[in-house]
């Protein structure tokens, strides 16, 4: 793990109310390597959210860097983010955005195709994706026809389909039952190590930080805390710290 995917410098994302200048994100840095899994925290307001987008290229700083695979968000036109955005991230939403009239299969596959990649093999490996996502008997369900659970796990399996070298997931427990949310987020922490994707989580249940390899606290837009240590990681997600 010597090689950093994702690296946020200096950043800065500030928005007018009333007349005052909040800073929703206030002069953020960290990296995140290939193979690693971090887990952005903080109480709801705290900019983790804000972060996400920007990471996501959803949202444009106000001032600072993001560097994805080297490449300096703030060096592109609208074209090439959008172009990076689709070959180098993966993002889950809380609402998991599946297209309704595409099956569980072709919603994971949609990613693939947009990228000029679909083939025999990928089409294989989105199956089995699938599969170890819980989903193996229902490829060919329509997005209506799965609970929200089965939706979201669908839309894990879309984030990660296309290898991209960034994979973003915006609370994506938020609709699983718990013995479900663990099995997902292992899942998902499993296949970010075992294909050197750079993985963040934001997650505001601190039980599922147990599967990360870093905690990155943040309060008022600011990164005010970072756990490094596995026992400490632990000890936060069973709650005996905080």
């Amino acid at each position: 793990m010597s090689n950093v995917a994702l690296e946020v410098r200096d950043l800065v994302k500030s928005f007018s109310l009333d007349g005052a200048t909040i800073n929703a994100v206030d002069h953020v840095s960290f990296q995140v390597k290939s193979g690693e899994f971090v887990a952005l925290v903080g109480p709801s307001g705290s900019g983790k959210t804000t972060m996400l987008s920007i990471l996501a290229a959803l949202l444009t700083p106000t001032s600072g860097q993001v560097l994805i695979d080297g490449q300096d968000l703030a060096q592109m036109n609208e074209k090439q983010r959008v172009k990076l955005r689709r070959e180098k991230i993966g993002f889950t939403f809380q609402a998991n955005n599946l297209i309704p009239f595409l099956s569980a299969r072709e919603n994971v596959e949609f990613m693939l195709r947009l990228n000029g990649k679909l083939d025999h093999a990928s089409r294989i490996r989105s199956d089995e994706l699938l599969a170890r996502l819980g989903l193996s008997d229902r490829l060919h369900n329509l997005p209506a026809q799965m609970s929200g659970g089965q939706q979201q796990r669908v839309a894990i399996a879309r984030a990660l389909i296309h290898n991209p070298a960034v994979v973003l997931a915006d609370e994506p427990t938020a609709s699983l039952d718990t013995e479900r949310a663990f099995q997902v987020v292992e899942t998902f922490a499993n296949l970010i190590h075992e294909n050197g994707r750079a993985g963040v989580i934001v997650t505001h249940d601190l039980r599922m930080c147990q599967y990360v390899d870093r905690v990155l606290q943040m309060q008022d837009g600011k990164l005010v805390r970072e756990y490094n240590d596995k026992q400490e990681i632990l000890e936060l997600a069973r709650g005996t710290i905080h």
